[in-house]
């Protein structure tokens, strides 16, 4: 629920700084690129904060959602921002299920 609302108040506070009428943003596409690149950077550094940073979230998706927003391909960035978020979340849960794991013997 915690994350819900921070990745809620990240996207309303983001939302206002791309309004600034250039580039992609006065497309109508902008904002929530930035949003998306804002979100997945967080969760990557959340994940490699916890010890549990995916190989590819920030080396491949989110370079790529980058590179994307650059072009001016918003869809293709946006799926390569919400997987490499995706990516950040999952690495940071795995990296907190397994924090305690070691050998299990019967």
């Amino acid at each position: 629920m915690k994350k819900l609302a921070l990745l809620g108040a990240m996207v309303f506070a983001l939302s206002g700084c791309g309004s600034t009428g250039s580039g992609d943003a006065a497309m109508g596409g902008g904002s929530e690129v930035d949003a998306a690149i804002a979100a997945a950077e967080a969760a990557i550094k959340k994940a490699k904060a916890a010890g549990g940073e995916w190989r590819d979230s920030a080396g491949k998706y989110l370079k790529a959602a980058k590179a994307a927003a650059a072009k001016g391909d918003t869809e293709t960035a946006l799926k390569k921002a919400k997987y490499a978020q995706f990516e950040g979340e999952m690495g940071e849960k795995q990296a907190m299920e397994q924090k305690n794991a070691g050998p299990w013997l019967f």
